[in-house]
């Protein structure tokens, strides 16, 4: 029997049922005059019943950007984000450099410069569309996408969006990029139907090799201090994870790691420094690891075997990364893991039970040391003040701002850090797109004064209160570029910079009222400056969130901290 034909008036109606009945539930979108056949067709589909994502106005692309990412960490389930043309894509660009380098899937869009200066429906009537043409406007973003291409016909739709969505989601996942001519979404629907489901899908990886697993399995038996090593983690590789770790007596080390794979409460959990384990480690896995260490910190023995685990092991997306391996294991994450896991006899209880007596020693006294009132709050006393406060529920957004390995994460998804991208401006929008996704949770980004100026706070906070978003933001004020000031000293320990205290280039002073920025937008603004102050401001703070206002806290903490 024939299918019905598709009650869509242009291509643009037809683009946004797509993306709906393809999973997509949120266009985050920054408008301009491209936007026009994606307005009507909004309004349109409004009055005739037509399901389409929700579509939101973001008041800046960096925040719309990261909010789309922030709600794929949560959900696992890509978003789409339309800006305008050259120039929204130039402010989005950070984010998605963000989300390439973190491998979360994103269908990025952009209008695009009318085509024809006449003659269509949607030519150029603004001097702006003469002036914001490029010869390669795809160049700006293309080196941080998977993919990229331009819709130009309206018979093309489907196969496009379909690619697209497949290619972002294949493992890796990362960012793809479509840009959508005005003149082509204005066209009227060809009226040809659409599949109910997609015509493509992501590739599954393979089944871990058996003898790759049983290489590793061999090396890692044999070891006397084996350490895990983790990049990017996910509830799916909790259980396998802590069953090895417990096998092996294995420490569990999250380095720079941006999602977790085991609960910090967990015997084998070793923190989220990896340099007092490495240099005797024996054997090492790196599970989705792109940086697992240091090379000019961190000296490995010269008998270390190195197993490197992930959906693509060798990094190919890195121009340059010459980190060792004994055994690669392209497959996911938790798949290669389980499989090791099979292979493993458990060590003695004795020789696990002291592994974790002396994890738990070392974890006691970084707490207890970070629980001493300072003079001036630190990171460290901010984090430990937090974690007595925050509840079970939290998800911890982290940008150059809190110190994790002082606080407590017993579930999977309560622990984001920042891409390792560095794209600053992260944290906040990555807050806001995690609180959409999961309204009923406390959602709490921590973050450095620089990261929160980069974030375009007036747009986050304006979005927060037009979405009703409550979250708390704390800001980690230093008055510095701190990561600024501690490469200057790390590349010249001994050097004029490291002995001057106004280093060039990394003061932040005077630091403005950010307290007051979130007041413009409705929302709570605290500033602490004593640390007896703390605790009652973070409780007031929570409180007011937990009954739907956004909240700030603008902590002044010790340089250095």
């Amino acid at each position: 029997m024939p299918q019905k034909r598709a009650p869509f008036e242009t291509v643009a109606d037809a683009y946004l049922a797509l993306l709906k009945s393809r999973g997509v539930d949120w266009l985050f979108a920054n408008a301009g005059t491209d936007f026009a056949p994606i307005i009507e067709a909004m309004v349109r589909g409004r009055t005739s019943g037509l399901a389409m994502p929700e579509a939101v106005a973001i008041a800046h692309e960096t925040t719309a950007v990261a909010m789309a990412h922030g709600y794929t960490l949560m959900t696992g389930r890509p978003q789409a984000v339309m800006v305008h043309v050259n120039v929204g894509l130039a402010n989005a660009l950070m984010g998605v450099i963000n989300a390439s380098r973190d491998c979360v899937p994103m269908l990025v869009t952009s209008g695009r410069t009318p085509l024809t200066e006449h003659g269509m429906l949607g030519s150029r009537d603004l001097p702006i569309h003469w002036g914001q043409e490029m010869f390669d406007q795809t160049g700006i973003v293309r080196e941080a996408v998977k993919w990229d291409y331009e819709l130009r016909t309206p018979v093309q739709l489907e196969a496009v969006v379909d690619r697209a969505l497949s290619i972002a989601t294949a493992q890796p996942g990362g960012p793809v990029y479509l840009s959508l001519p005005r003149e082509v979404l204005a066209e009227r629907w060809p009226r040809s139907a659409m599949s109910p489901a997609a015509t493509l899908h992501p590739p599954r990886l393979p089944m871990p090799d058996p003898d790759t697993t049983t290489a590793a399995a061999q090396i890692l038996s044999g070891a006397k201090n084996p350490i895990a090593i983790v990049g990017r983690g996910g509830p799916d590789v909790f259980e396998p994870l802590a069953r090895l770790a417990e096998q092996l007596a294995m420490p569990v080390v999250h380095f720079w790691s941006n999602r977790l794979a085991l609960a910090s409460t967990h015997p084998m959990h070793a923190g989220f420094d990896v340099g007092p384990l490495i240099e005797t480690a024996d054997a090492i896995l790196t599970l989705n690891a792109p940086v697992p260490w240091l090379p000019v910190r961190h000296r490995l023995r010269k008998e270390c075997r190195v197993i490197s685990v992930g959906p693509d092991p060798t990094f190919a997306q890195l121009p340059m990364r010459t980190f060792p391996a004994d055994v690669l294991i392209p497959a996911t994450t938790a798949g290669a893991v389980d499989a090791i896991s099979t292979l493993i006899t458990p060590v003695s209880d004795a020789r696990r039970s002291n592994v974790a007596d002396a994890l738990r020693a070392t974890h006691r006294a970084r707490r207890e040391e970070a629980s001493r009132h300072p003079a001036v709050c630190t990171n460290a006393f901010v984090s430990r003040c937090l974690d007595d406060v925050k509840g079970d529920d939290a998800i911890i957004f982290n940008e150059l701002g809190c110190d994790p390995g002082v606080m407590t994460f017993e579930q999977p998804d309560s622990y984001f850090g920042h891409p390792i991208a560095g794209g600053l401006g992260w944290g906040v929008g990555a807050a806001l797109g995690a609180k959409l996704a999961a309204p009923d949770r406390l959602v709490i980004a921590c973050v450095g004064d620089g990261s929160y100026m980069f974030a375009n706070p007036v747009a986050c906070h304006q979005t927060a209160e037009a979405l009703d978003l409550p979250i708390l933001t704390i800001v980690f004020n230093n008055e510095v570029w701190n990561a600024v000031r501690k490469s200057t000293r790390s590349v010249y320990p001994d050097g004029h910079a490291a002995a001057v205290n106004d280093m060039p280039l990394s003061s932040l002073a005077p630091s403005p009222a950010f307290e007051k920025v979130i007041q413009a937008s409705g929302g709570l603004g605290i500033r602490v400056d004593d640390p007896a102050e703390l605790t009652p401001a973070l409780k007031r703070a929570i409180k007011a969130v937990r009954n739907g206002q956004q909240a700030l806290l603008n902590v002044h903490c010790a340089i250095g901290s």
